[in-house]
């Protein structure tokens, strides 16, 4: 008895299992899948790594700031320090000058040399002159006053210096600005 049945070997024809044809596309979804996930973590990965550039520039700059602005607090809180030896300096007439000599260099010289700190920590003094404009951003009007022979928003007195830290105000130059109307 002969089998009427071909085998697909016999036939020549190349059919699969219905098994393994469910294989493929199980395999062609499960590698969909994948191909989605991996650019979904390469993404991820790519935002991760851009953030955490991100963060050491900032944080870069933060140190940066840190070192030139950290001693802020400490350098407004010195410029009490240098008003009070000017003054003091300023307030001694010749006859005082010539009887304590050594007291009075010894001011002078501890003025110089917070100045001189100052300067190596980068505190520059605001110091506008009598005649100059007012600038909000520099200076602040303790008062207005109509002067003759000025211009309204001329500074008319410097009451007290002002100081920078770098590109910071520590305080604002107190000025006295004209109030002259204009004619």
């Amino acid at each position: 008895m002969a089998d009427s049945q071909e085998t697909p070997a016999e036939t020549g024809a190349e059919t699969e299992a219905p098994e393994a044809l469910d294989l493929h596309a199980a395999l062609d979804a499960a590698h969909a899948a994948f191909e989605v996930e991996r650019g979904e973590m390469r993404d991820r990965l790519m935002r991760s790594l851009a953030d955490l550039e991100n963060l050491r520039k900032r944080s870069e700059k933060d140190r940066r700031e840190a070192g030139i602005y950290g001693g802020q607090k400490l350098a407004r809180d010195m410029l009490a320090v240098y008003d009070y030896l000017g003054q003091a300096l300023s307030l001694i007439d010749d006859e005082t000058r010539d009887r304590a000599k050594g007291m009075v260099d010894g001011l002078d010289l501890t003025l110089r040399e917070l100045t001189n700190i100052f300067s190596r920590h980068g505190i520059v003094r605001v110091a506008p002159e009598v005649g100059d404009a007012f600038d909000p951003h520099f200076h602040e009007a303790m008062f207005e006053a109509p002067v003759p022979g000025t211009k309204a928003g001329q500074i008319v007195q410097v009451v007290t210096e002002g100081f920078r830290l770098h590109e910071h105000l520590l305080r604002p130059a107190q000025v006295g600005v004209s109030s002259t109307p204009a004619k």
